[in-house]
């Protein structure tokens, strides 16, 4: 190659910025994640229940931890809104955090449909990370929206667990 043409070439090709991996970059999101969720409702500090947030702009938020262990939790986080289909709230994701490892995961968003069901048991990895990816960047977006509403710990109320009904999950 001549001498005048390597210096066309982009950085990445003489190796002087690094790649990420797609999963360098999923474990990149979930880090986020976790600093976003801690910021916005300290779930580490809330016991297994029902919390609501609300902002008085008609879009009340339901933070529900399901298990507290030594270094997991996992949480639903949702409207108080219901898909009128399926009547599951929508959207909705389950997160588990990994306090030890710095992680919150989007395990799955949209209660009535796993990974499974989206990308199909005989997946291959790269359709599987992608699919992650995916998920994760929702849910870093959606935590994003909530804090500029103004939904944190100040507006967090510990309340009773309510089943669906038409439409809306009672508070």
């Amino acid at each position: 190659m001549p001498a005048n043409t390597a210096h066309s070439l982009p950085a990445r090709a003489h190796g002087l910025v690094p790649s990420m991996s797609r999963l360098g970059w999923l474990i990149g999101l979930q880090e986020e994640n976790l600093r976003q969720l801690r910021r916005l409702f300290a779930p580490q500090a809330l016991a297994d229940g029902v919390y609501l947030s609300r902002v008085g702009d008609g879009l009340d938020v339901r933070l529900e931890v399901l298990a507290n262990h030594r270094y997991t939790q996992e949480l639903r986080l949702s409207y108080l809104l219901c898909d009128p289909l399926t009547g599951t709230p929508d959207p909705s994701a389950h997160i588990r955090l990994y306090h030890d490892a710095g992680l919150a995961e989007a395990t799955h968003c949209y209660v009535g449909r796993r990974w499974q069901d989206v990308i199909g048991l005989d997946a291959p990895a790269r359709r599987i990370i992608g699919h992650r990816v995916r998920m994760n960047t929702f849910l870093g977006k959606w935590l994003d929206y909530l804090a500029a509403q103004g939904h944190g710990v100040a507006t967090l109320q510990r309340s009773l667990p309510a089943p669906l009904d038409a439409g809306h999950i009672a508070g």
